[in-house]
């Protein structure tokens, strides 16, 4: 026999008398069990004490002039860092010339991470400009900020070893190719993607294992872990602690390991510029405007604990979905090799006929 409840019943005992109008807990899928009427009606809690079962992403305004141009903006970085980051790869693998040496090997790597980065949270972003949709899963969200650390780490490390590659090729032109060859490459790549995995894993682990309990609002277009910690019933001080302290020991060091290689490249050019030192300056210029426009908004973001402003959003903006945008055309409009290269494969209309007819650089 279902147990009977008055709705408003402020009694425990009542819930044994029923009443018409009154709702049967058997019905309403309850199994009483000698359980408490307060502990039938809590809500059901995830392992972590979490109480929440989604965000709520107040992203941009969906209305005036604004949401246009921005829908307008997104949508194009979107398609310029796809396109042009596989055009990257696609040129690199298929001319055995430039898949031959380091620096376009990694050239190549550098691009896929670009379109994985830029396929984290400017996709959704899009999607919910289009759709005034601004939620997201409690699993997505953590989803979200573990990805977002792979590709991000994996990038920071990449771009180190490419300055190091850099400075060998200078410094040590004749051992070069035997000290930077295939084997070791790959090795050296692989150690990328791995510290991109321990950093992104300890990232999220110390996010997910926070109780939220409400409120579920994120002033930000996607889970970003200064805000998402800010949401956090308990332990938040210390997280957020964790969470800059372990970003500060994966930037610090190759920011700094960056800075010294560059530094050394360009003193050996000072009053020496030939043929083959406005070559390598080039190229260097290049991979400097990379890190530039890859390690500002890092620091600006995650490298200032206990601070948050509406600027983050702008500045995360222009990291997630511009700079992947625009690293490709900063290699393809000031490196000759890429562009002889696209030249070349384009003559040859082996591969994608239509983009042979439709892409110039």
């Amino acid at each position: 026999m279902g147990v009977k409840m008055f709705a408003k019943c402020a009694d425990p005992n009542c819930i044994e008398t029923g009443a018409p109008g009154s709702q049967s807990l058997d019905d309403a899928g309850f199994s009483w069990d000698g359980l408490s009427v307060a502990e039938i009606k809590e809500p059901a809690i995830s392992m972590n004490g979490s109480t929440i079962s989604e965000f709520i992403l107040l992203g941009f305004s969906c209305s005036g002039i604004s949401w246009l141009f921005l829908s307008t903006v997104v949508l194009a970085c979107c398609t310029t860092s796809f396109l042009g980051n596989f055009l990257i790869m696609v040129t690199v693998w298929c001319e055995p010339q430039l898949l031959s040496s380091p620096m376009y090997y990694f050239l190549a790597n550098l691009s896929l991470i670009d379109i994985s980065l830029g396929c984290v949270a400017a996709p959704k972003l899009a999607a919910d400009l289009v759709n005034c949709g601004h939620s997201i899963s409690f699993g997505g969200c953590i989803a979200q900020v573990f990805f977002l650390h792979l590709f991000g780490g994996t990038e920071m490390l990449l771009l180190t070893l490419m300055a190091y590659d850099r400075y060998v090729a200078i410094y040590h032109p004749l051992r070069y190719m035997a000290i930077m060859d295939r084997q070791r490459c790959l090795g050296l790549l692989l150690v990328c993607w791995a510290g991109g995995f321990v950093h992104a894993t300890i990232q999220m682990v110390a996010v997910a294992q926070l109780p939220y309990c409400g409120p579920n609002i994120l002033d930000n277009f996607f889970c970003d872990i200064p805000q998402v910690i800010k949401l956090a019933c308990s332990g938040g001080y210390a997280v957020e602690i964790l969470t800059v302290a372990n970003s500060s020991l994966l930037t610090l060091p190759c920011f700094l390991t960056l800075l010294v290689s560059y530094a050394a490249i360009l003193s050996t050019f000072c009053g020496r510029l030939g043929k083959d030192g406005r070559k390598a300056l080039s190229t260097c210029s290049s991979h400097l405007m990379v890190v530039s426009l890859f390690y500002v908004p890092i620091v600006f973001v995650y490298l200032k604990p206990f601070s948050s402003s509406h600027m983050d959003k702008i500045v995360s903006m222009f990291y997630m979905v511009a700079t992947p945008a625009l690293n490709p055309l900063i290699y393809a409009l000031r490196n000759q090799e890429i562009k002889d290269a696209v030249g070349k494969w384009k003559s040859k209309q082996k591969l994608f006929p239509f983009v042979a007819n439709g892409v110039h650089v």
